[in-house]
Formats: C-alpha cells, sequence, structure tokens
C-alpha cells in the first residue's frame, strides 16, 4: 500500500509542477475524417498528449504534443509532430489543425512535389 501511496504522490506532484489541468484549455479539438482509426496511448517520455492514427491505407502515425521542448525543438510553443511524414518527421504549430491532418494523412514518401 505504501508504494501505491507513493506513486499517487509523484504523479500528483508531477501533474502540478507541469500544469496539466491548465493545459487542458489550450489544447484544440480535432475532427479527424471518419475513415482514420484513433488510438489514445499513454504520454510517455514528457510528452502532452500522444495517439496514433491508422488512416484509411492501413498506415499508422505516432502523434505528440510537446510544449516544453523535451522531446524535440520548435521554438518557444507547443507543436504536433507527426511520424513517419516523408520518411522523417513532420512538426507544425499547436494551433495548426488542418497542417497537422494534412501531414497525418500524406502519403508521399518524400518532398519531391
Amino acid at each position: 500500500m505504501t508504494r501505491d501511496i507513493d506513486l499517487t504522490m509523484a504523479r500528483h506532484r508531477i501533474e502540478n509542477e507541469q500544469k496539466w489541468r491548465e493545459e487542458i484549455k489550450h489544447i484544440p479539438f480535432i475532427q479527424f475524417p471518419s475513415d482514420w482509426k484513433v488510438q489514445i496511448i499513454p504520454p510517455f517520455a514528457d510528452a502532452i498528449v500522444r495517439f496514433r492514427v491508422q488512416i484509411a491505407d492501413g498506415e499508422t502515425r505516432s502523434i505528440y504534443l510537446d510544449g516544453r521542448n523535451s522531446l524535440g525543438y520548435w521554438g518557444d510553443g507547443y507543436y504536433w509532430e507527426v511520424y513517419p511524414y516523408r520518411g522523417d518527421v513532420g512538426r507544425c504549430d499547436m494551433e495548426e489543425i488542418p497542417e497537422l491532418l494534412r501531414m497525418i494523412g500524406d502519403t508521399q514518401e518524400d518532398d519531391d512535389d
């Protein structure tokens, strides 16, 4: 039982220090295309949000939201990262939902357009 209390207290401390509940009001709603399957996953490695999307052709993308530049670097703001995206990763500002959806649904292998 002590371990459970210690774990709960550690989680509570991190949630408070990183202000998780305050972040909720900043994260935008996303309307996904109806033929995509979305899997919500735990936000490991200091991501704020993580999910995976299986697009219509069966490919899967991994997406996370970073606001502390602890997983990569995108200036001072919150950003989405999509992997894989054209053989690498794609990033966009948190508010750029149309761009996020475009990157998730993109099936091109490279940037030669």
